[in-house]
């Protein structure tokens, strides 16, 4: 007579099914960030409500996702951050700008920060602030409009049509976006000077001066800028920051690619 034995195969994949399926709840969160309904978060991850429901208070309960008492939204948690954080760490061109990123902020005592291209955007993963009593708030993490912003509109120069057109068309008309014929006229002076420069575009005082880094083969690795309020900052493309934003986006540049700057 046959005598089946236990092996524990099926508790190790049911342990694993249950990590696949949190790991796809978590990633229905970052999609639909920075919150979302439970219905709208089932139906975008294809999954019953119940099931959402119960898996969520797992991750409330280790901090990988939260829920405001408010609205009842769900949204990812800190340790979620905390993950992502670290894994923008390890991304070549943050550890290529960060040095580069503290110089720049040193020499202007402005705010400086990095964006890379993420999926909702142009995204900030790496921020130095001035050393003052007041500066302005640049979060990591924080989404910057395509067509309402210095940095955006430097992606839209340098990045393929195909990944930029779906964001122009979803912000076309909105406050603060370029029609067809500006946009076309400021792609041109981007790409011919390597710099875009915006007066309280994005904030009514706010001044900011930004430029694209590449990585090997001139692929568009990100856009540093420097913001800085309109009475003290000059966001201009001559002057001293602008050459001296020039100066870190070629260094940066030159790290990625493995070149020496010119």
């Amino acid at each position: 007579m046959a005598i089946s034995r236990d092996t524990g195969d099926a508790p190790k994949r049911q342990k694993v099914q249950a990590a696949e399926v949190g790991t796809d709840i978590l990633k229905g969160l970052a999609d639909l960030a920075p919150a979302t309904s439970l219905s709208r978060l089932a139906e975008h991850v294809g999954m019953p409500a119940a099931k959402v429901h119960r898996y969520l208070q797992a991750l409330i309960a280790s901090g990988f996702a939260e829920q405001d008492a408010a609205t009842n939204h769900y949204a990812l948690g800190p340790e979620a951050l905390f993950v992502g954080l670290a894994a923008i760490g390890r991304l070549d061109v943050v550890r290529a700008a960060t040095p580069h990123l503290s110089a720049l902020r040193d020499e202007l005592n402005e705010t400086c920060f990095l964006a890379v291209w993420g999926n909702k955007g142009p995204t900030v993963v790496q921020v130095e602030q001035p050393l003052r009593a007041v500066t302005l708030v640049t979060r990591v993490g924080s989404v910057l409009p395509l067509l309402g912003s210095s940095t955006g509109l430097v992606f839209n120069a340098y990045l393929p049509d195909g990944e930029t057109a779906p964001l122009r068309a979803e912000e076309a008309g909105m406050p603060g976006a370029l029609d067809d014929d500006e946009l076309h006229k400021q792609t041109t002076e981007i790409r011919a000077t390597g710099l875009h420069h915006v007066h309280g575009l994005l904030m009514p005082g706010v001044n900011a001066l930004s430029a694209p880094v590449f990585a090997v083969g001139e692929q568009l690795a990100g856009v540093v800028t420097v913001v800085g309020a309109a009475s003290a900052f000059r966001a201009e493309t001559q002057g001293r920051a602008a050459e001296l934003l020039k100066e870190a986006a070629a260094a940066i540049t030159a790290r990625m690619a493995g070149t020496r700057p010119a």
